[in-house]
């Protein structure tokens, strides 16, 4: 869940593959598959750890991982052999990423929307009322600008115990807070952390991961089902038996069933949701947590398998 928030901000990915191990391992090869389904095109392939094996296994290595990326989006991606621990080829490995993965044209003119990363209260314990500073929250603007003192609409917000339904959090932006420190304004790109006057309460604990923040009324709906269109893996990777050592035996994907429960992931938003009806590749599905999703959204479909949570798709939001 963590690498499919953070993979679904980034206009590239570097996919680290260990020298002196079997290729492909079970995570790398359920990540590479998250990235396929992403759409992530722009992939530098590290072979790391090279001191710890000699010339003809690095060879045999290097090849496995052509072998293993033929066919996938990383197929042309180049393979850059390092030692990140004694620092070897580390000036080669920059180059590639600078070639490579080149920083896609944003889109400042739209309205802003920013996926929620993080969220956290920065005050320190005992802290006086006077002193207490407005909840933080941190992520990555995809589109638009924003500003200190605009005004901002947070989706889908918190629970009202009342109506047991969601309501959107307005507030207003007191400070932004990049890698180069405070400014008045951000672009897209990057991560940023956005002060803001809310109850610090509200926002502590990562509590509106997921979240989207923009201008008020100019956000994705809230929605608590939704229709997708879904293509499935032939096979799910990671079940309990890859954890075997030698084995790489797969999980053959069955088709969706009517009532089964699948974790979506949109964005950096993680939920439950249940499967109210299936015809052929379009499923509808009641949402456990409601998102804020628009017509066109693509979506990570993971099933539980073996007691673990394991990708086996994705899909696009069509209604």
């Amino acid at each position: 869940a963590n690498m499919l928030a953070g993979s679904a901000l980034t206009d590239g990915a570097i996919l680290v593959i260990a020298a002196n191990e079997r290729v492909p391992q079970a995570q790398t090869q359920e990540h590479l598959l998250a990235l396929q389904m992403l759409g992530t095109d722009q992939i530098v392939i590290v072979q790391n750890k090279v001191d710890l094996v000699d010339r003809n296994e690095a060879m045999e290595n290097f090849e496995n991982i052509k072998n293993f990326v033929s066919g996938t989006v990383a197929e042309n991606s180049p393979i850059v052999p390092i030692s990140a621990q004694q620092g070897i080829n580390i000036d080669a490995l920059i180059a590639s990423i600078e070639k490579t993965i080149i920083t896609n044209k944003k889109d400042m003119k739209s309205s802003p929307l920013m996926n929620v990363l993080r969220s956290f209260d920065v005050n320190k314990p005992g802290s006086s009322i006077v002193q207490l500073k407005g909840g933080v929250i941190g992520g990555s603007l995809s589109q638009g600008v924003l500003t200190v003192g605009d005004e901002v609409e947070i989706r889908p917000g918190i629970l009202n115990d009342n109506n047991k339904k969601y309501n959107s959090l307005f507030t207003t932006i007191s400070s932004l807070g990049t890698s180069s420190g405070l400014v008045d304004s951000v672009n897209p790109g990057g991560l940023v952390a956005i002060g803001t006057t809310l109850d610090p309460s509200i926002t502590k604990s990562d509590s509106l991961l997921g979240s989207v923040v923009g201008h008020p009324d100019k956000l994705p709906p809230v929605v608590d089902s939704v229709k997708i269109e879904a293509e499935l893996f032939d096979s799910a990777v990671g079940s309990n038996a890859m954890t075997k050592v030698g084995s790489n035996t797969m999980t053959k994907v069955d088709a969706l069933r009517k009532t089964e429960f699948l974790r979506l992931n949109v964005g950096t938003a993680v939920t439950l949701g249940s499967v109210t009806s299936v015809n052929n590749s379009t499923i509808d599905l009641s949402l456990r947590r409601p998102i804020s999703a628009d017509v066109g959204n693509r979506l990570a479909l993971s099933r539980k398998i073996d007691d673990r949570w394991r990708l086996i798709g994705s899909g696009v939001v069509c209604e």
